[in-house]
């Protein structure tokens, strides 16, 4: 009879938990996933990656129909109007179906769910409602949650300052929007907002939005997102917020020092990063510090100094991404198997879901000239056939190359399906691809996909279509 009640018990059932108890349970060993959420699928899949990009393609349709897009194509709406209501319930249930399946299957693959905040008592031992559980293998996903801004009082009741979580569930359109932070959550978020009749001002500390890009990324969506009626005040340090019954009157001051002013908006939404989720978890039971970051350091196996507790995702460095936690979900569970589970963590790519999407992986430009020699390709999406006949000509593909092996160290790409197309690059890079391989695999046409390797084409300056 074995010592302990489960051979792994996960704490978190976001996309790095989940992943990781499912992956476990399908290798024979005997798991459970504590959970204290009603629903499984943590900040993604219920105020997070999901109900956003709901709200997005919702609101990108209805921005089509309302900004004359359709009517260009011969698709004419005599009276058209905004049902807020309705366009949140479906987000609602994208959530339901979608956290719904995780928890089918939990119970197909024989996890169990305990229900419940898990905090640790000791290595193998952590105490959920008042009951202790053991477990041999116990991995901490507890994944983040939202960064607090000094002098701002989230309050997404009051629906005035909110975070991420109450700006997707605003009951009304906000005449003025103020999105504090140029990252990759405010931009999606005031997209969705603009888009349904809101002015938008983004107040960015830095003197650029979208922070570890590529250069030119940052730049041209900078000027892709003001002409789509985006104002910003970058280089700006907000250091106060005060909600009345008209909205809210915010106090800026230039990041560089001067003068403070004032900013008066509808809603304010913080949206300035992310920290991990580690408190309450009681790791100083078990002689687990954290690093300046408040992140879990872990080994290469994702393997904490204490032996038998692992950590992913959100909660250990590296980008706080889903896509990111579900890989070291499954490596994880594969390790703790006794198999050979791994990452590439150069190799994560990161989208950002506006109209267009932006969409990197690798090396920026800046980055790889740092480590030496560089070829540049570059192809504009305005060239690509099937971008123009669908009326999207905005953006590139920009691919970054050694000089001297011609393998690929980074793809950029700003295009309507920038985030389905920067899976190609990931796979390319992941087998080593140099960009004349890229170059010389036929793709189909006509496609978004061919910009891919007329950017290719372009490291050795050879594009057809330009």
């Amino acid at each position: 009879m074995s010592d302990f009640d489960y051979d792994v018990l996960v704490i978190g059932s976001g996309p790095g938990g989940y992943v990781a108890a499912i992956r476990a349970a399908q290798l024979g060993l005997k798991t459970a996933c504590a959970e204290s959420r009603d629903t499984l699928g943590g900040t993604c899949l219920n105020v997070g990656c999901i109900p956003s990009k709901a709200m997005l393609h919702a609101s990108e349709l209805y921005d089509e129909a309302a900004n004359g897009t359709l009517a260009k194509l011969g698709v004419k709406i005599d009276k058209m109007s905004l049902d807020l209501t309705t366009m949140q319930g479906q987000r609602a249930d994208a959530v339901k179906g979608l956290t719904g399946g995780i928890e089918f299957l939990f119970k197909k693959n024989k996890v169990t769910w305990l229900k419940g905040l898990a905090s640790f008592t000791g290595a193998n031992t952590v105490e959920i409602n008042g009951e202790k559980v053991t477990a041999k293998n116990i991995v901490i996903a507890t994944g983040s949650s939202v960064t607090p801004l000094p002098g701002v009082e989230v309050d997404n009741d009051g629906g005035k300052i909110v975070d991420s979580t109450g700006a997707l569930v605003l009951d009304k359109v906000p005449g003025h929007l103020v999105v504090v932070g140029g990252g990759v959550i405010g931009l999606e978020m005031g997209s969705v907002w603009r888009r349904l009749g809101a002015k938008v001002t983004v107040v960015e500390y830095l003197d650029q939005i979208l922070p570890g890009m590529d250069g030119e990324v940052r730049k041209e969506a900078n000027k892709i997102f003001k002409k789509q009626g985006f104002e910003y005040r970058l280089g700006t340090k907000v250091t106060g917020a005060k909600a009345h019954d008209k909205g809210v009157t915010l106090t800026v001051e230039p990041a560089a020092g001067g003068d403070a002013e004032t900013i008066e908006a509808d809603v304010v939404l913080v949206s300035i990063g992310r920290r991990p989720n580690t408190n309450g978890l009681g790791l100083d039971k078990i002689g687990l510090e954290l690093n300046a970051r408040g992140q879990i350091e872990t080994d290469h196996e994702f393997g904490t100094k204490v032996p038998g507790v692992w950590a992913i995702g959100d909660v250990i460095p590296g980008p706080m991404l889903a896509h990111k936690a579900e890989d070291e979900g499954i490596a994880v569970a594969e390790n703790i198997a006794g198999l050979t589970g791994i990452v590439n963590h150069d190799l994560i790519p990161s989208v950002v879901y506006t109209k267009p999407e932006i969409a990197g992986v690798g090396l920026t430009e800046e980055a790889a000239k740092e480590k030496g020699a560089i070829k540049v390709g570059k192809f504009p999406m305005m060239a690509n056939s099937r971008a123009k006949t669908n009326h999207e000509p905005e953006g590139f593909v920009k691919i970054i190359a050694d000089a001297e092996t011609d393998k690929v160290l980074g793809v950029w790409i700003i295009a309507t399906p920038a985030g389905t197309m920067i899976a190609q690059a990931a796979q390319a890079m992941e087998f080593g691809a140099s960009s004349e391989d890229i170059a010389y695999t036929c793709h189909a046409h006509p496609t978004h996909s061919e910009a891919i390797k007329e950017a290719a084409m372009a490291v050795t300056g050879k594009p057809i279509h330009m």
